[in-house]
């Protein structure tokens, strides 16, 4: 129930779960979810497990398998979940880009950042402010070719720079992939 052709399906159902992941808050996942069904599911039938045979499918279930490991290894997606000290908005207000970027953070303040571009647009040298300055690692890329996405991301790295942005001492410019989330932890 997506809108755009099936590749755009399938990334904007990885985006959503990526989304669904980043904010606070326990995460509900409805059976055949998990590797993107086609059809309702039905009290009577099977699930389609065939549908792994497909990448696009198959690249879901990865994906998803992924967001769920981030979850639990990394502290700051978890440990404050329920507690407004956990999470930050970065900037919710770039409707022209349809781009929203947030922080989350663990008891001790150390963050993940996650980026979210709900267009099917890749955005060049997107910068975004961040905590700190430092290396940061794309710890997850929902775009990533692993998953059946087009593979567009920054080489696992990026080098924050000590450029000011979005009331952050630190900022990093990015290769927002389209209909992608990039999650980034600090090195």
């Amino acid at each position: 129930k997506m809108p755009g052709d099936p590749w755009q399906k399938r990334a904007n159902l990885r985006l959503l779960y990526a989304y669904m992941f980043a904010l606070p808050g326990k995460k509900l996942l409805f059976m055949g979810g998990e590797f993107g069904q086609w059809r309702e599911w039905k009290h009577d039938h099977s699930l389609d497990w065939h549908l792994l045979e497909d990448a696009g499918h198959r690249g879901i279930m990865l994906c998803l398998g992924d967001l769920n490991r981030l979850y639990r290894d990394v502290p700051a997606m978890h440990e404050l979940d329920t507690k407004p000290e956990g999470f930050r908005w970065i900037d919710c207000n770039d409707s022209q880009n349809s781009v929203l970027t947030l922080a989350r953070l663990d008891k001790h303040g150390h963050p993940v950042v996650a980026v979210f571009n709900f267009t099917p647009v890749v955005r060049e040298a997107y910068r975004i402010g961040v905590p700190q300055g430092g290396l940061w690692r794309e710890a997850l890329n929902t775009d990533a070719a692993e998953y059946a996405g087009s593979g567009v991301g920054n080489a696992g790295l990026v080098e924050a720079q000590p450029v000011p942005h979005h009331g952050l001492p630190a900022s990093i410019l990015l290769r927002l992939p389209p209909l992608g989330a990039l999650f980034f932890t600090l090195e």
